[in-house]
């Protein structure tokens, strides 16, 4: 007598729903890519609406949803200086559908300060750097100071008394304020908040006396004279701001900026990557995109996936120099 097989039918039917679950991931990660996209993709952005960080995103997604034929979604996920964000794209099916505009503050200084729940090295597939965006010095109306000596005067005057805000530990605009409080020989406060709108928002109000910031969150408020432009970070002037003298003209060698990247999670086919890399190189290559960006303050900056890379262990480096001068502990 042939034995008969004993079937245990509840496990077998949670077996059989299980390997669906996994084939359909897995074909998910082996898309042909003549059919890449063939439904919307959702792009993660750890910062709030409005931020600079946003804005180029949404100027990204909509460019991506035009060359490629699909809706693009932005998500936006603040918090933790970009980590929340980071968090939830690093265990995201590496299928393209799910990516990230994310922020040097997230690659290179979350990692160098802090603990993160991910490695920006391994957890992710860099796709390209997007654009570079140099910091802003702005001042709240409240306080006199309107150029850099004059606010490092005050900030002499007032030892202790003078804040400046960011959106989180670690991130450029932080390392901004250390930068000042260093080569100006200054006791300033450095107080975080959670995201750029808020932080802009005391500085409005008069609550926290300046900050460092990208431009694009903030031209509209110094054009309107709601704030004021004190100095500007890059290592020239800003053709959106062509009035505003660089930090560096009165301590020289100040230098601090942010970047953005375009990244997706770990895993990510080569074909899929070789495609979103194109149309980004696409998009900058068109001078009405690229002008748009420039207008905004920030420098056009697409790289190859292996360019971003390099520059991450580049910058690595160099901001791991500025914390120890800065004399800043990691929070692990």
């Amino acid at each position: 007598m042939v034995p008969r097989a004993v079937v245990n039918y509840p496990l077998a039917i949670a077996w059989i729903a299980t390997a669906l679950v996994a084939g359909a991931a897995f074909a998910q990660t082996r898309e042909d890519p003549k059919n890449y996209p063939s439904r919307p993709i959702r792009v993660i952005v750890g910062n709030t609406a409005g931020a600079a960080q946003d804005i180029v995103a949404r100027l990204v997604a909509q460019r991506l949803a035009e060359t490629l034929g699909q809706q693009t979604v932005v998500d936006n996920r603040p918090g933790a200086t970009g980590q929340i964000g980071m968090e939830i794209t690093s265990k995201a099916v590496p299928d393209g559908y799910t990516l990230i505009v994310t922020t040097s503050a997230a690659l290179v200084l979350n990692p160098l300060l802090t603990r993160v729940p991910y490695d920006p090295y391994k957890d992710f597939t860099p796709i390209s750097l997007l654009v570079d965006s140099p910091q802003l010095l702005f001042a709240t109306t409240a306080i006199p100071a309107k150029t850099v000596s004059e606010l490092l005067d005050l900030a002499r005057a007032k030892p202790g008394q003078l804040n400046c805000a960011s959106p989180g530990f670690g991130g450029s605009n932080h390392m901004g304020c250390e930068m000042l409080k260093t080569m100006g020989k200054v006791n300033i406060v450095h107080v975080p908040y959670k995201g750029t709108s808020p932080a802009i928002t005391d500085v409005l109000g008069g609550h926290a006396q300046f900050m460092f910031n990208s431009i694009p969150a903030v031209i509209g408020l110094i054009k309107s004279g709601k704030v004021r432009a004190i100095g500007h970070g890059g290592t020239k002037r800003s053709p959106a701001l062509p009035d505003v003298p660089t930090i560096a003209e009165t301590l020289p060698g100040f230098q601090v900026g942010t970047w953005y990247a375009l990244v997706g999670p770990a895993g990510l086919p080569a074909t899929i990557v070789a495609r979103l890399n194109a149309e980004v190189k696409k998009m900058f290559d068109d001078p009405q995109f690229a002008q748009k960006i420039v207008e905004l303050g920030q420098d056009p900056a697409p790289t190859t996936p292996a360019g971003l890379t390099a520059h991450m262990r580049n910058e690595t480096a160099r901001w791991a120099k500025v914390i120890k001068e800065a004399g800043l502990k990691p929070e692990r």
